[in-house]
């Protein structure tokens, strides 16, 4: 039986695992730096900056979705972005991912939000064919820009 429920501090070592079993998925085991501490901190302190929902199949957990607010200027409405969207494989095919992205799209739709996205590597062809059953549309003229680690210092040390 599905149970869909919030995170709480609780979940936080399950969480850095689904990401981290995540990361193998998208073949970039190494990548994940981020901490209990850092989850704890950023989603279940007094400002939270994501929220996450736990998917348990009978009481076991399955999957997750990590999500955040964005804001868009044209549209002059807030919206959700699914930074984290992950099912073990032994639990895919029973309608866990399309239950939480729902669930995430009702969380969007309660709150008065206007736009609901993610992203999604070129690759995933299993994913980019049930996001699109779900209902979306891939984004093909805007791409990801991104400055991190050493760019983002030397970046805005040229403010100055």
């Amino acid at each position: 039986m599905l149970n869909i429920r919030p995170a709480t501090p609780a979940d936080v070592p399950q969480i850095l695992a689904f990401i981290r079993d995540l990361a193998t998925y998208e073949r970039e085991p190494d990548a994940v730096h981020a901490t209990e501490a850092d989850l704890l901190r950023d989603g279940f302190g007094p400002t939270p900056r994501f929220h996450c929902l736990i998917a348990d199949w009978d009481g076991i957990p399955a999957g997750f979705a990590l999500y955040f607010h964005n804001y868009s200027t044209w549209r002059g409405h807030t919206g959700i972005h699914v930074e984290d969207l992950f099912v073990h494989p032994e639990h895919r095919g029973r309608g866990i991912g399309k239950a939480l992205l729902t669930r995430v799209a009702a969380v969007a739709v309660e709150e008065g939000c206007h736009r609901l996205q993610w992203d999604v590597l070129e690759w995933n062809t299993p994913a980019i064919g049930f996001y699109e059953q779900l209902g979306a549309q891939m984004l093909m003229e805007w791409r990801t820009m991104r400055v991190n680690h050493e760019a983002l210092p030397a970046l805005a040390v040229q403010s100055k």
